[in-house]
């Protein structure tokens, strides 16, 4: 088996709305803000090769919305999400499996592309199965309110219309042999946590559960969630089970640390130890 961090771009995100209740003056130690209240997030993904399975968790936002959108959220960084993977020695083509942890541009986005001529969509990895939460689809594409600006139909029904689309919880068997699927329902309906077995290590995406490092404090819930509340219970529960189980913690947000380690102190769970995902492995 081999990993492989994939840089798909940064953009910008609202510091308040990222920290949710938190005061400014404690995340911004960790996380600067611009003079418009903006701190720069990494769109990171992972790409798993095992045997003849080559797996792609998230996709970033992808570049199908006009430059006005773009705008909105202040893409920069050299990373892309094709490149990336291109410069590990893979191509789209080769790309078996793609894991949407859940179905916000920022994480399904770079799933379907424009055609040559800009007439229609096609899928990015056309060999691919696509993989997300039957739940969490029906939520998708019937949004609440609070969601309805981050679900865009034409990230997901075109993976639909392909026949590409997969649920995890509608298959007899394990798709994957070295991945067990954990879910989440606090920042959104069925967010998928793939949990990798490497050797003797156990690394888990927790995607938007701890988008960063800096959202290790259960507190630290984003204003972005649908039920903060039981963010912060699905935090503890996963913190613990790292702490006891010596997981590795890969995240997709943190703008510059791709993995870290946890350990319990008297003022609560802190990083025992971060850096690159290659250094953990």
């Amino acid at each position: 088996m081999k990993l492989h961090s994939i840089d798909a771009g940064n953009f910008k995100l609202d510091g308040g709305a990222m920290f949710g209740v938190v005061p400014k003056s404690f995340w911004q130690k960790t996380n600067p803000a611009d003079e418009n209240n903006l701190c720069s997030w990494a769109m990171r993904c992972l790409l798993i090769e095992d045997g003849n399975q080559l797996i792609l968790i998230d996709t970033g936002m992808g570049d199908k919305q006009d430059a006005k959108w773009q705008s909105y959220y202040y893409r920069h960084g050299e990373g892309d999400l094709v490149k990336s993977i291109r410069a590990k020695g893979y191509t789209e083509n080769e790309v078996t499996d793609v894991i949407l942890s859940h179905l916000h541009f920022d994480h399904c986005g770079g799933a379907v592309k424009w055609n040559a001529d800009r007439t229609h969509f096609e899928m990015t990895f056309p060999n691919a199965r696509y993989w997300t939460h039957s739940a969490h689809f029906e939520a998708a594409i019937h949004p609440n309110q609070r969601e309805k600006a981050t679900f865009f139909k034409e990230n997901i029904l075109p993976i639909q219309e392909a026949g590409q689309l997969f649920f995890t919880d509608k298959v007899t068997e394990r798709p994957f042999k070295s991945i067990e699927i954990l879910t989440a329902d606090g920042h959104t309906e069925k967010m998928l946590m793939p949990l990798i077995t490497y050797q003797n290590k156990k690394i888990l995406f927790i995607a938007d559960t701890l988008p960063s490092q800096s959202h290790i404090p259960i507190p630290y819930v984003m204003g972005y969630d649908v039920r903060p509340l039981q963010t912060m219970e699905e935090k503890s529960v996963l913190l613990n089970q790292a702490v006891e189980n010596d997981w590795i913690l890969f995240f997709d947000h943190d703008p510059t640390v791709e993995c870290a380690s946890i350990k319990m102190t008297e003022k609560g769970f802190k990083v025992n130890d971060n850096g690159r995902l290659d250094a953990f492995l």
